[in-house]
This record gives C-alpha cells, structure tokens and sequence, in this order.
C-alpha cells in the first residue's frame, strides 16, 4: 500500500500563514496517531524558490508534475482575484481532478479552483470578506458566505485563515476517522470540530459575561452526557436564560441550531465508539443518544452518507492495519 501524496501549490507572493497550514496538518509523521505516512509535496509552477509575502523564501522542489499522481492537491491561497491562473496551472488541476485526487481550496484557493472550472454548479466556500467577488466572477457558483467550509466529495472549499485549519481536520476526519481526528486535534491545540460557520465573525464578538460562562457550562455538561435526552427548553433553563434568548445567543455564538449542533456532537461520539470499541450497534445509539439502531442508520446515512456498519469496517480495519504496520517497521 502506496503512502498517500499530498500536494500543496506556492506561489510568488504566498502568506506564510496560509502555506503553513496544510504543511502542520499533513507535512509532518503523525503515524502514531494513526494517520498514514503522508509523502508531502511543495509544488510550484517551476520548481525552485518561492518567495512569500513576509520577505521568506521557500524552497519548491516539485514543479506542476508534483501534482500528477496525488491523493489530494491543496490550493492554500491566492492572489490577483481577477486574473485566471496560468493556463498550466488550470491545466494540472484539471488532470489531478480527472484522476481522482481529491482538489482542495483554502482561503481564496477557492478562486484558483474556480476559475478552472472545477466549481462550476456547486457550492463553494471563502473568506467571508471576498464572498461577493466570487460570486461576481463567477455566478455559475453557489457562494456560500456563512460556513467554514464546504465538502463536495471531490472539492472542498474553505472559508478564510483559521478555517483551513478545520477544512484539513475535516478531511483527515472524513478520510482516516474521527479518533485519528480527535489526537490530531489535541496535539496540534485545536477544537476537533468547530462547530457553525464563519457568520459568527462577521459582527463583532459579544462580550464576556456571567451567562455566557453559564451557557458554555451548558454545553459542555451536554456534550458530557450525550446519552441522555437533552430538550431546547431544559439546555436554555440550565444556561440560565429563556428558550428565545437561548436560541439567539446559540446561532450568533455557535452559528447554527441547538438540534443541528446536537446531532452533530453525538454523530462524532458514534464515530468514536464504531472505531475504538466492539460494542454493538444498540449500544452504541443508546450511549450516543440515538436510542435505536434505526435511529443511527438514519443519521449516518443522512450525514455521512454510509451506514454505521460499513464505517466501522472501514476505520477499524484501517486502525489495525496501520498498527500492524507500525510494529513491523
């Protein structure tokens, strides 16, 4: 079994920041979490020396041929939002996505990816600042201002800076499962999935006060019990607030519903107990709160798109082979 390739553009001009990002995610060994041994590539139009915005200088040892046989091309940023890039460039990301890689944008990667066609028709996500020109440049695209980032299957898209960060923990998340995910995320100091989108930056932050620590107390003696039945009205009682106010601060704070963000916390927990455990699949819809089997099939099917079956077939197998591996190095 070949190690997966990951190949990241730079180009004259890049933040440092934006490069970085996938370069902590998938450039360093993390097989210890039970993340495969990732082959990084640095890419650029000609291989060679790439400067950056902050005066550094990166060296690319891969020109656009570093994108050929990828698992995942990464876009991490971009610049002269209304020039189309060079037409090799369009070209390459063409092929890898004809090939089968998976075609990631990050930030304003997203108006490289477009202007090669690749969005035509979908959803897409950027900085929430430069959401308007996307969708001027090019309307056939469904520009979606409020999310942190959007999964096509083939193509994500992510919103600006910080939210590459939860594109890529999204995709080691959706590749490689939730607990590989979850130790990624703790060891790189990051929330293993952010909830809501990148509305809730758009306006300025609400202040600290003593609700709001009673409603993150809420929140997290929810995500403590996520077996147990937990109502709008009872969450918004312990948080000390009334159903409506609760219901506001919860959308401007988090950025979606009560029962989305819910569903959400007790999906990842089902995850968890599918790859780490060998309980059944009632047991598991009882400890994650879906109550039934039934329940739980329903749920993955809807946000997973698989079944709780075929998932623990897949990311347990994938966690003993990789420590199989491990051991016979």
């Amino acid at each position: 079994m070949t190690d997966p390739i990951i190949a990241v553009l730079a180009f004259e001009g890049i933040s440092p920041f934006h490069l970085s990002v996938p370069c902590l995610v998938f450039g360093e060994e993390r097989t210890a979490l039970g993340l495969p041994r990732f082959e990084f590539r640095i890419c650029a139009v000609k291989a060679g020396p790439v400067h950056t915005e902050a005066g550094l200088t990166v060296a690319a040892p891969h020109g656009l041929e570093g994108l050929d046989g990828a698992d995942i091309v990464i876009i991490p940023s971009w610049h002269h939002l209304g020039e189309p890039p060079a037409p090799v460039l369009m070209e390459a990301m063409r092929r890898a996505h004809e090939h089968g890689a998976l075609i990631v944008g990050l930030c304003l990667g997203t108006f490289a990816i477009a202007a090669a066609g690749l969005l035509s028709g979908r959803r897409a996500a950027t900085h929430w600042a430069y959401s308007e020109r996307l969708q001027e440049l090019h309307p056939d695209i469904a520009v979606d201002a409020t999310v942190l980032y959007v999964d096509n299957g083939d193509v994500v898209t992510s919103a600006g800076v910080a939210a590459g960060l939860d594109c890529c923990l999204h995709i080691v998340r959706a590749r490689y499962g939730a607990e590989a995910a979850l130790r990624l995320a703790r060891q790189i100091v990051l929330s293993p999935h952010r909830q809501g989108g990148q509305a809730q930056f758009i306006e300025r932050p609400v202040a600290k006060s003593a609700d709001a620590d009673r409603f993150t107390q809420a929140l997290d003696a929810v995500c403590a019990t996520l077996g147990e039945a937990h109502s709008l009205d009872g969450v918004a009682e312990a948080a000390g607030l009334t159903r409506r106010t609760f219901t506001r601060r919860f959308q401007k704070s988090i950025g979606t519903s009560f029962g989305d963000w819910l569903t959400s916390q007790r999906i990842e927990l089902a995850q968890r107990l599918l790859e780490t455990t060998e309980k059944s699949m009632d047991i598991v819809a009882f400890e994650a709160g879906f109550g039934s089997a039934t329940s739980l099939r329903q749920h993955f099917a809807a946000r997973l798109r698989t079944s709780p079956a075929q998932y623990r077939r897949e990311f347990s197998r994938r966690g003993e082979q990789d420590e199989r591996a491990a051991l016979s190095r």
